[in-house]
């Protein structure tokens, strides 16, 4: 492989540093100091970006520690604009069905230095320090659609309307293409306002109920119980009680499961603006 033609001087200019990075991630690096492991022990692979030798972490970490704003907002608008070029999420057609988005959300416990580090709930850790990565994706597709960082004690339902605004950027969600996109979301966005603020845009959404309580009330009204055929041991059932909170219509399903002490575990799914059909087929 023929050595590399880059000026000495432009070895560690930003451009370069900013290809060690992406190197580095492509390698599955979790951190940016792995790029003394994953990256400057493997020259065969700087070689194939014309490189002699990469930057070290430190050096690296100073690059990004000096982008401003602006530059965050430049990147986002390259980003968007390959995403929608090359994605098969952006070239969805109501043709192919629902465009079907779920909304993620992980804990990330981190040090205390971290950007974002405060005290939440992190699994078992409820007093840990961390942050909350929250995404919104393109499931049949594989693809992350937006990918968005927020302090360790945010919680889905204050970020959930910010986290649809930008997959509607991103993905040029037109009134349109709303009527044919269908939102998963788990219960912690799934209150009242949000299953009302979502349809209201001409989005259909699938979710947990947000209130145990209301769970258990609303168990209560199924009349019927029956065996969910793809899961031994669970069982399914219509919510009877009328749903006038909504301004769409919703049909509730409740679902009951055992423990492993044997008593019963239940959750409520709603469904706003899919018919009966529908719901079968999703």
């Amino acid at each position: 492989m023929s050595k590399s033609t880059t000026p000495h001087s432009n070895l560690f200019s930003p451009q370069y540093k900013l290809i060690d990075i992406l190197l580095t991630l492509l390698c599955g690096a979790h951190s940016l100091v792995q790029i003394k492991t994953l990256l400057r022990s493997d020259p065969a692979l700087q070689r194939s970006r014309g490189r002699q030798r990469c930057s070290e972490q430190s050096v690296a970490q100073q690059t990004l520690d000096a982008a401003t704003a602006r530059n965050v907002d430049e990147m986002q608008q390259v980003l968007t604009a390959l995403f929608r070029e090359h994605s098969q999420a952006a070239s969805h057609t109501s043709r192919s069905g629902w465009l079907i988005l779920d909304v993620d959300l992980t804990g990330m416990p981190c040090g205390k230095q971290a950007e974002y580090s405060t005290k939440g709930y992190f699994g078992q850790h409820r007093s840990r320090r961390g942050r909350q990565p929250r995404r919104v994706l393109a499931s049949q597709y594989g693809e992350i659609v937006v990918d968005m960082l927020y302090p360790g004690s945010t919680i889905l339902l204050n970020a959930l309307l910010n986290l649809i605004k930008q997959a509607e950027q991103v993905l040029a969600l037109t009134p349109f293409k709303r009527k044919h996109t269908l939102i998963r979301l788990d219960a912690g966005g799934g209150s009242i306002d949000s299953l009302n603020s979502l349809p209201s845009q001409g989005y259909v959404v699938v979710s947990k109920d947000y209130s145990a309580q209301r769970v258990r009330r609303l168990i209560t009204s199924v009349t019927q119980w029956v065996d969910d055929p793809d899961q031994p041991g669970r069982q399914v059932g219509w919510v009877r009680e009328e749903s006038l909170e909504y301004i769409r219509p919703v049909r509730r399903l409740g679902v009951r499961s055992k423990s492993s002490k044997g008593r019963w575990r239940y959750a409520v799914l709603l469904f706003a603006g899919l018919d009966q059909k529908d719901i079968l087929l999703i």
